[in-house]
This record gives C-alpha cells, sequence and structure tokens, in this order.
C-alpha cells in the first residue's frame, strides 16, 4: 500500500498542533503583563513568560525544566500566583510539577533563582497576601483514593508548612482578597453536585493573628430559597464585591454593597445582607469552575470590566455602575474585532485577555481603555490566506424533543455539497462549549475537503442554565440525539453525504461518540481520545473532584445502575457496526485505560475494524506535541481509508 498524497492546499498535522503554544492566565502587574504558555513542543511543559509593553519582546521567567502546573482536583488551573510583599517588590508563587511544590520568585531581579516554599502537595488557586507576606490558596488532600479534603491555607513567602485558614464541608476555591487586605471571600460547594450546580459564596474577615474570623455565607444554594443557584468569580470592586451568580437562569453580574465595610461582629450577627443585580442580561458572565485561574470580570481600580456570552458568541465590555441603588447597571461593548475571549484582567486604565475569532489564532489581547487602541498578538501566525480559512456558520436545528439546538458549520474548502464528508465534533465536558476562536485543527479537516460541524449539544454552556440543564439524568441521550439531528440537518441541507459522516470527541465527548456509534445509524465511523466507554466504572472509581458527578448526569449509583447499563457503550458494543480508533493516556486518573481497553477488545471480538494508540506518558488530556500530531494524522488516515477517500 501506497501513501495517498494530501490535496493543495491541506494543512499538516504538525503545523496544526505541533508547535503553537496554548496560552493562559494573563494578569497585569505594575504595568507589565506576564503570561503563562503550555508549549506542545516541550512536552506539554508551562512556563511564565512577561513582556513590558505591546511592542516589547516577551522574556521567558521560567525557563528549562520548571513545569507550572496545578493538580488540584486532577484538573487544575490557578498554577501560579502574582502580587507583592508587603515592602511592595512584585513576586510570583507557583506550583512546580516536578515536586508539587510551591515555589516563590522574584520578579524584580533577574538573576534571582525561585526559592521553594512549601513541602510536595496539590496546591492551586491561590493569590498573593500582601499584608502579612503569605501565599493563600487551595490544598488539596487525598484525591486519588476518591475521599480526602480540601483546604483554603496560608504558606509564608520566607517558606513553611501550610496553616489552615478554611476547612470546607466538602471543596472550596477562587479566594479573592479586599483592596484593604482585611476580607476574604471564597466560594464552597459539596458532592454530589458540582460547583457550577450549586454553590456558595462565603465572606469572612481577618483578625489580628490573620486568622479568618466573623465567616458568613452570602450568597448561593443555602443562603436564599432556591438552592439551585451557582457563583462565579467573585471579585472585589473597592469596598464592594461582585460576583456571577445564575439565579436568573443566567450568570449575570451581582453586588454586594460594602462588604469590605462589615465587620465581623456584624457578620456573626446575620444581619441582612442586600445583592443587587447588575446586568439583568440573556448572557453569560460565568463559567462552569473545572479549573481554577479563569476570569470573566476584571477590576481595573476604577472601572468593572466584563466578557459576556450571548448565544454562542463572547463580548468584551464596561459594565457602567450604577448611581443609584435603585438602578441597574448598564452594558457597555467595547469596539474590538473578536468574539472569543477568556482569561480577563485590568490594572489602572488597562485591560488584557486572551482573545481570537475565526480569523485570528487566540492571542495576547491588550488594550487602553481611555483611547480605546488595542493590541493584538496572535500565539502563532495563521498558515492559511484568509481566502483559505473555512468561517463558522451558525447552526440551529431541532434537536432532542424538538429543542432548539445550536452548531457552527465549517464548510469545506470549495464550498459544501452533497457529497462532502462530515465530521461532527462532540466536546468535553460535557459542560465545554464550541467556540468561535480559529482553530487549526477544524481547518485541518477543511482544507481535505470535509465540513465539521461542532455541535453545542443540550448541557453545553453559553446559553443559559436552563440549556446547560437539558442534560440533567439525560447524558448518553440528549448530546447524542442533538449530534445526530445536527448531521442530519446538514444532510436534508445537501450539504454532507449521508455515508461519510464520522464523529469524534476526547473524555465526555468520547462517551458521547462511542454512545452515537451504538444508539443511532447516522455515523460511519468514529474516534474517542481518552473517552468514557463504561459509567458505571466511572461512577465507582473516579477521582474525588467527579466521584459523585454522574448523579446528576445519570442517576445516583448504585440506584440507577439499570440506567447505567442502558447508557454504556461497553455493555452495547455489539450495536457498533462501523470502525473505531481509540486514544488512551496510560497515566490517565480520570479514564483508567482499561475502559479502552476492554471497549476495543469488545468490538474487535465482534470483528469491528479497530485501532488503539496508547501513550505512556500522557494523562487526561494530551500536552506533548507529537502525540497531539500522531492522534490527528492517525484519525485522519483511518476515516481516509474506511470512506474510501
Amino acid at each position: 500500500m501506497h501513501a495517498v498524497a494530501d490535496p493543495p492546499g491541506a494543512l499538516p498535522a504538525f503545523v496544526v498542533v505541533g508547535q503553537t503554544p496554548s496560552l493562559r492566565e494573563p494578569r497585569l502587574l505594575d504595568g507589565v503583563l506576564y503570561w503563562l504558555e503550555q508549549r506542545p513542543h516541550e512536552g506539554g511543559r508551562t512556563t511564565l513568560l512577561r513582556r513590558l509593553g505591546p511592542d516589547q519582546p516577551a522574556e521567558e521567567l521560567t525557563p528549562g525544566s520548571w513545569n507550572l502546573r496545578s493538580r488540584v482536583h486532577e484538573y487544575g488551573g490557578g498554577s501560579t500566583a502574582l502580587g507583592h510583599r508587603s515592602d511592595g517588590r512584585p513576586v510570583a508563587v507557583f506550583s512546580h510539577d516536578g515536586d508539587r511544590c510551591l515555589w516563590l520568585l522574584e520578579l524584580d531581579s533577574s538573576s534571582c533563582q525561585p526559592r521553594r516554599l512549601s513541602p510536595p502537595g496539590a496546591y492551586g488557586g491561590g493569590l498573593i497576601d500582601a499584608c502579612r507576606d503569605r501565599w493563600i490558596g487551595v490544598l488539596e488532600s487525598g484525591s486519588d483514593e476518591g475521599a480526602g479534603c480540601d483546604q483554603l491555607v496560608a504558606v509564608g513567602l520566607e517558606g513553611g508548612e501550610p496553616q489552615p485558614l478554611v476547612e470546607p464541608a466538602d471543596f472550596c476555591g477562587y479566594p479573592a482578597l479586599s483592596p484593604s487586605g482585611e476580607g476574604l471571600a471564597w466560594v464552597e460547594w459539596q458532592q454530589p453536585f458540582m460547583p457550577w450546580e450549586r454553590s456558595q459564596l462565603w465572606l469572612g474577615h481577618f483578625d489580628g493573628a490573620g486568622q479568618l474570623s466573623g465567616r458568613r455565607l452570602v450568597a448561593g444554594s443555602g443562603a436564599e430559597p432556591n438552592p439551585d443557584i451557582s457563583v462565579f468569580q467573585p471579585l472585589w470592586c473597592g469596598p464592594h464585591l461582585v460576583v456571577a451568580n445564575d439565579r436568573s437562569g443566567f450568570w449575570n453580574l451581582e453586588q454586594l454593597d460594602n462588604a469590605e465595610g462589615v465587620d465581623a461582629e456584624t457578620l456573626g450577627a446575620e444581619a441582612p445582607l442586600h445583592w443587587r443585580p447588575l446586568l439583568p442580561m440573556q448572557a453569560e458572565f460565568g463559567l462552569p469552575q473545572w479549573v481554577f485561574g479563569m476570569g470573566t470580570q476584571a477590576w481595573d481600580g476604577e472601572q468593572l470590566l466584563a466578557t459576556a456570552c450571548l448565544q454562542g458568541r463572547w463580548q468584551l465590555g464596561r459594565v457602567a455602575l450604577p448611581s443609584r441603588a435603585e438602578n441597574a447597571g448598564q452594558w457597555q461593548p467595547l469596539a474590538i474585532p473578536f468574539d472569543d475571549l477568556a482569561g480577563l484582567c485590568a490594572e489602572r486604565g488597562r485591560l488584557a485577555c486572551i482573545a481570537g475569532s475565526a480569523t485570528e489564532a487566540a492571542g495576547l489581547l491588550e488594550l487602553d481603555l481611555a483611547s480605546g487602541n488595542w493590541w493584538h498578538s496572535p500565539a502563532a501566525a495563521c498558515p492559511l490566506a484568509p481566502q483559505a480559512i473555512s468561517l463558522p456558520q451558525e447552526l440551529w436545528f431541532e434537536g432532542h424533543g424538538g429543542a432548539r439546538s445550536h452548531a457552527w458549520f465549517y464548510p469545506p474548502a470549495g464550498g459544501a455539497h452533497r457529497e462532502a464528508p462530515l465530521l461532527v465534533k462532540s466536546h468535553s465536558g460535557p459542560t465545554a462549549m464550541a467556540r468561535t476562536a480559529q482553530n487549526l485543527a477544524i481547518q485541518f479537516w477543511t482544507t481535505r475537503g470535509w465540513g465539521v460541524v461542532d455541535v453545542n449539544y443540550g448541557g453545553s454552556t453559553g446559553f443559559g442554565r436552563a440549556y446547560r440543564q437539558r442534560l440533567a439524568s439525560q447524558w448518553g441521550v440528549v448530546d447524542v440525539d442533538d449530534c445526530a439531528a445536527a448531521a442530519q440537518a446538514l444532510v436534508a441541507a445537501g450539504r454532507a453525504d449521508p455515508d461519510r459522516i464520522a464523529i469524534e470527541g476526547g473524555s465526555a465527548g468520547g462517551f458521547t461518540t462511542l454512545a452515537a456509534l451504538c444508539f443511532t445509524d447516522v455515523f460511519r465511523a468514529g474516534a474517542s481520545r481518552y473517552g468514557v466507554a463504561d459509567p458505571s466504572a466511572l461512577a465507582s472509581e473516579s477521582h474525588r473532584f467527579e466521584a459523585r458527578y454522574l448523579d446528576g448526569l445519570i442517576g445516583p449509583w448504585p440506584e440507577a445502575r439499570a440506567t447505567y447499563e442502558a447508557r454504556s457503550p461497553l455493555a452495547h458494543a455489539d450495536q457498533i457496526r462501523c470502525p473505531v480508533i481509540f486514544f488512551q493516556g496510560l497515566d490517565d486518573k480520570v479514564v483508567p485505560p482499561e475502559q479502552t481497553d476492554r471497549m476495543a477488545a469488545a468490538l474487535a471480538a465482534n470483528a469491528i475494524p479497530v485501532e488503539v494508540h496508547r501513550f505512556p506518558q500522557e494523562g487526561h488530556g494530551f500536552r506533548d506535541g507529537a502525540s497531539l500530531i500522531r492522534v490527528l494524522e492517525a484519525t485522519e488516515a483511518f476515516f481516509r481509508r474506511h470512506f474510501n477517500l
């Protein structure tokens, strides 16, 4: 057999995924922009960089073997905190994946080497307490056994053992320190609920010894009549506390006036506290809290900035705060050509975030709020000419139960037609969302003549709480039906070949992929990356953060065992009649390799064409560029071979 040449203009896999870094968690400190880069060409290592201005070169602060990564709740995030010592000197505290310790880096000295602060542990989501020269963040214990606990702890900037500040009933995170350093807000949640389902906002004040006193539950489930409330990203705007709360059906911004002025005695006395809606909108100012370090709103010292998702597209704007207590604020969008935004931060009239669009790859966006001038530096130059980029087209279709459902359709090079193969993408989470920033992994397919439909199936973020809750008790049903319906809508419109439809996904998207192959007859091939094949095994063996997640997605385990069996791709492997390719990390703690091995063996026993690719150094979600290239090339070759392309 000889190799088949790619069509002219096709993007090679090494250009798509081998070199471009992922940019994360930008932060402004003293006018300097800092950010994290995860580099696939360095085995997925994450490093800290900075630049002094938009036109200045980037400087790497943690070269070599430093790997800035948090392992809290397995998914991590918030590995690095930036701030000042009490004497004003800037510092960074980060979790190094090499030894799982916290390390301190002095930012005003280029010759200074990081210094170890703590014993090993799962640290993340922290901040710098300048008043007391310490790091405050989350320390998780017992995550490998499914039991254990979270703590908010303090670690002195001179080093030492973590000192407990908050010991919640279950999970905690997202601490926010008031401008004076006297008040602390944080979020807690308890199993079986995930933080985007039910969570609580707490407020406390530090006493003279640096311990929290007068703690009080101030928002979220338990503080109001409706228990199904989620809060996201507490943020201090001067003396006021702002949080995204989805009591309205959308994560909208609300403000607690003069929260910093409430002393510990009043907190303990249960005095009434009144939250004020700032922007009643059918828009999302929050995200599912899978990781620490996310940001959708920021305070620059004088004004509130935010990113809002409206029907799948993001906007950046000012929140004009009300002048009187009875008035709501106003949303003032900023004129920028980007509709995919993340990681917002601000400082003294400047903001920064990760921004992208269909024609611009995600990159660092800096904006001067007074002049409106902005600078965008993509993580990598686009290898395609503008006319060769397939632009996302909004697709609304009739999904599960006739519900109006959403997807983005990318036509193949030359335009959609009845004989074009179609790739259906089922995103992970399953609470994630199909976004609009330029995605070269999608362009990889469209430049080869494939149409791609990226489905925001029921359960996705970006369309409000009710849309997200469509998946309650219906995982493996709603998502499967919506992916199938999106493909069928394109076939009915004459934009895809019904005999050449493939589906792919990773993690939860891998489960949707396998279930769609089992329980529909729409797809002719599938690719699963570290996908869930046996939900009952996931329910009984999962890591601590997701130990009860499936209670809400399928049903309580083991009482709902029959439902788990009915939804299980492994239990119904005999219903799959098309080729499947699998990719599995052998260090995966979320979906153990045994699930993929059993699923592949069951298909092989039924004489179904199967390919399995195993990666010894990868966990849940691949990071190394070589792994990512291999996944993309192997998937395309597998589909091409079985579709006779």
